[in-house]
């Protein structure tokens, strides 16, 4: 892995889905970017109630009544993510699409809809139990054209130029080797096929933030610790030949509201490296 100990924070977001997977086939609603993400610790400094609202101001209530009400209540209920990845690309009958962390399977399942008839949607997961919720909500929704796989998003178990569109929701920046995870994509991918995803970037210098800001937002967000800065996304994708690379900032972190940063000067220094959600889109370019 590029950072930290080697599959260190793998093993954390594998456990930490494991629990939410179960949690979800509750009352309560799972959410990646809230304290009981994968990737943060159990801090305890939100609530489930606070966690759902907090996702929410963050994907921007991207996910329509009409998209939420045609799936599974499993399938809804497990949606991890910051943002709707499935708006970012026109899909269109007859391709494919591969979902790098499909969790409970929501953006697998609307995909497949979408790129009907003809099309495909995979959703690949290392976690047993989201594997075992999103095939239960597969089957509870009628989509043939989904399949779900289990792997790594940085080994992806499908042959090179496979998928029209990669997309993903709030798992990138959970990955220790963010650079092979760009590369898979771009390998799966076949020529003038689309990258569309939503993530959390920092928009400034990372290293700015005072060690214990950082580890404040991470404790409070869980996800948002491991977030690149925007230029680096950007970098990552030109890197590894994609182009027309644009990230979209949709939403930002409110310094105010983020449980312990208790000064001024702490507040600062996240309003000058704020944290935000965005829409990260590029193109495998025709040719290569």
């Amino acid at each position: 892995m590029a950072e930290g100990t080697p599959h260190g924070m793998r093993e954390k977001v594998k456990e930490k889905y494991a629990e939410l997977a179960v949690a979800s086939q509750g009352d309560a609603e799972a959410s990646c970017c809230g304290s009981s993400c994968g990737c943060g610790g159990d801090s305890g400094v939100a609530s489930e109630a606070d966690t759902a609202v907090r996702v929410s101001d963050l994907s921007g209530g991207s996910y329509s009544e009409d998209e939420r009400s045609g799936l599974p209540e499993g399938a809804v209920g497990a949606s991890l993510g910051c943002g709707n990845p499935t708006a970012l690309a026109t899909l269109s009958p007859g391709e494919v699409v591969l979902d790098l962390g499909s969790g409970g399977g929501i953006d697998v399942l609307l995909s497949a809809k979408r790129v009907s008839p003809g099309g495909r949607a995979y959703g690949l997961d290392m976690t047993d139990e989201m594997l075992e919720l999103a095939n239960e909500n597969r089957e509870k929704s009628g989509v043939e054209n989904a399949e779900f796989l289990k792997g790594h998003i940085e080994d992806v178990p499908l042959p090179d130029g496979h998928v029209d569109v990669v997309i993903s929701n709030c798992v990138i920046n959970l990955s220790d080797d963010k650079p092979a995870v760009i590369r898979e994509a771009f390998r799966v991918l076949k020529p003038g096929g689309r990258f569309a995803v939503s993530d959390v970037v920092f928009l400034g210098d990372k290293a700015e933030l005072p060690a214990d800001v950082l580890e404040t937002v991470g404790l409070w967000t869980g996800c948002v610790a491991g977030a690149l800065a925007k230029d680096e996304y950007e970098g990552l994708l030109s890197e590894a030949g994609f182009g027309d690379v644009s990230v979209e900032v949709t939403s930002t972190y409110d310094p105010e509201a983020v449980d312990g940063l208790d000064t001024e000067e702490k507040r600062e220094a996240l309003r000058r490296v704020p944290a935000a959600s965005a829409f990260v889109r590029a193109t495998k370019l025709e040719g290569i």
